[in-house]
């Protein structure tokens, strides 16, 4: 835990839609992303491979032209400490080379090829030598979870071989990346066909469902298969209820929630968790008479409010910063005898950075110890976000040292707070170290550990870097997903890399993604500028409706 002198000394200083023309992207050809990859740690990149090899092919319509994109000395840059790490990283492979490829690598340049349904997929795997047992499925489709016709055609493929069966975790993986791409039909008939294999639907199979289609905004659908759930061979209880109210409340469907509330109390016995889901809901949506209602009827059915519940509404106020009424509740949990938690404290202390009260915002942490409360890693993680913004770095890093000497183990968040703190400042040294000292301490990373550190090599025009970073994700299967092509292209675009966006606009495209309007303008308005006429026509024929570039006089 961090020492009194330490915050004393930390405060001392803290007061001053569109649709796709298909039939377009025929017109040229593509490479992927990444065709191959390899586990192996052992793997390194090999002889022939160039700064070029893991980014997308250049497409045609745009490489004939001239875009006027340079090489520059920074795209070859590597800061020196961290070389050796980045040369001897796994590599991915674009281009045939003298090593054989590896089932894995096999399957992935497969699946990294455009296809308009997941019965072609299965036609391309079956047409190839690969065997299921040669790779691991679970693997695929994490690889793949945002690419739903190749994860889908995966999954075909590998129930029809020979003495392989899903398990009933993959079947859920399956649900949920259907239900995320809003494929319900799909979904639905996956669900019947699990409901004829015994035993595979569970509980978290129906809070996959009931999320994804709330997430959608279709609440009645939601409701419609908690009201099937005991045809489904799951039990109607209430932590299945308290799921929907959950999912409802998270898909901004509070009204929703109240009514299946008021429909299904009188048949479930309820718990605290049933009323404070619908707190929190009512909280989220500022309608605080409403939470108040729900916590009088929560009392009545002899329950009493606990730090949950109080916490609802001081996160609620801590969002308009009245801070006041934050005061107010903390008095009033105290005289119901509700001690703070971690997560009460976290919230507050987060929402006082943000104001700007630096200094308030740490006084938080002498109430915690004061309550005997210890810091879990989403306080840290908070604490070292709003000492980050504040520009007081070097506190910040003496916190994330600190909390691992407290025995508190950074975790994802904790280190994506770090990063992203890091690329802020153009600390690229520090953010690369980061994610390698994250490999390290085996900390899985996820697309918002890698979205900093690729916007920082955009701005910066490191190219190979960039290269491997895009290496990195696919060797930790992370799926890039819309936000991270938007981000890519953006990039690019505002670096001069005309070339480099284009191939990840038409990958994004290629993928089922419909780029937001403001992406499409910016590549057209930077192709016109170049008077790359042919470019700019592919990229409107790829998403329609592109808005011509402003004429300004």
């Amino acid at each position: 835990m961090l020492r009194k002198h330490q915050i004393l000394s930390l405060a001392s200083s803290s007061n001053p839609q569109r649709n796709i023309n298909v039939n377009s992207l025929k017109l040229f050809g593509f490479s992927p992303l990444f065709t191959s990859t390899s586990t192996s740690t052992n793997l390194s990149a090999s002889p022939d491979s160039s700064l070029t090899s893991e980014l997308p092919d250049i497409p045609s319509w745009v490489s004939k032209q001239n875009t006027g994109t340079q090489p520059s000395g920074d795209d070859d840059f590597v800061i020196p400490s961290l070389a050796s790490w980045i040369e001897n990283h796994p590599k991915v492979r674009l281009f045939p080379t003298k090593k054989p490829e590896t089932p894995v690598e096999k399957i992935t340049k497969i699946l990294k090829c455009p296809y308009p349904s997941p019965e072609i997929v299965v036609q391309a795997l079956n047409a190839s030598d690969l065997s299921v047992s040669d790779v691991s499925v679970d693997q695929l489709l994490k690889r793949f979870s945002n690419s739903w016709i190749s994860a889908y055609g995966v999954f075909i493929w590998a129930k029809t071989q020979s003495g392989y069966t899903h398990t009933p975790e993959l079947y859920n993986f399956m649900v949920d990346v259907l239900g995320k791409a809003k494929m319900f039909d799909l979904l639905l008939d996956l669900i019947e066909e699990m409901k004829q294999l015994k035993g595979y639907i569970n509980l978290d199979t129906i809070f996959k469902v009931m999320r994804r289609l709330a997430n959608a905004r279709r609440f009645s659908e939601a409701i419609e298969v908690f009201r099937r759930i005991e045809e489904l061979g799951v039990e109607k209880d209430v932590m299945a209820l308290n799921g929907l109210l959950d999912a409802l409340v998270k898909g901004d469907g509070v009204e929703h929630a109240c009514e299946a509330f008021v429909e299904l109390k009188e048949c479930i016995p309820l718990n605290s968790n049933t009323f404070n889901i619908l707190v929190h809901g009512f909280c989220k949506a500022r309608r605080l008479s409403d939470a108040r209602k729900i916590l009088n009827e929560m009392n009545e059915q002899g329950f009493q409010p606990c730090t949950v519940s109080f916490t609802c509404f001081i996160e609620a106020y801590c969002r308009e910063k009245d801070f006041r009424n934050v005061d107010a509740i903390l008095d009033e949990m105290k005289e119901k005898g509700c001690r703070p938690n971690a997560v009460t404290y976290t919230i507050i202390m987060h929402a006082r950075g943000k104001a700007g009260e630096i200094g308030k915002a740490l006084e938080v942490y002498e109430m915690m110890k004061k309550d005997s409360c210890l810091p879990d890693s989403s306080f840290y993680g908070s604490l070292i976000f709003i000492l980050s913004k504040a520009g007081r770095l070097k506190d910040a890093d003496e916190i994330f040292e600190d909390m691992v000497k407290q025995g508190v183990k950074p975790n994802a968040l904790t280190y994506n707070t770090m990063i992203s703190s890091s690329c802020g400042h153009s600390l690229e040294e520090k953010a690369l170290k980061l994610l390698k000292r994250m490999e390290e301490d085996s900390c899985k990373p996820n697309i918002s550990t890698y979205a900093p550190l690729l916007k920082m090599c955009c701005r910066k025009k490191r190219m190979k870097v960039l290269n491997f970073l895009l290496s990195h994700i696919l060797n930790n299967d992370v799926s890039i997903d819309h936000t991270t092509y938007t981000l890519l292209v953006r990039g690019l675009c505002n670096s001069g890399k005309l070339e480099q966006a284009c191939a990840f606009f038409e990958e994004m495209v290629l993928k089922g993604m419909i780029p937001k309007g403001s992406i499409c303008t910016m590549l057209v308005e930077k192709l016109e500028k170049e008077d790359t006429i042919e470019a700019k026509q592919k990229v409107q024929e790829l998403v329609p409706n592109v808005q011509e570039p402003k004429i300004t006089v």
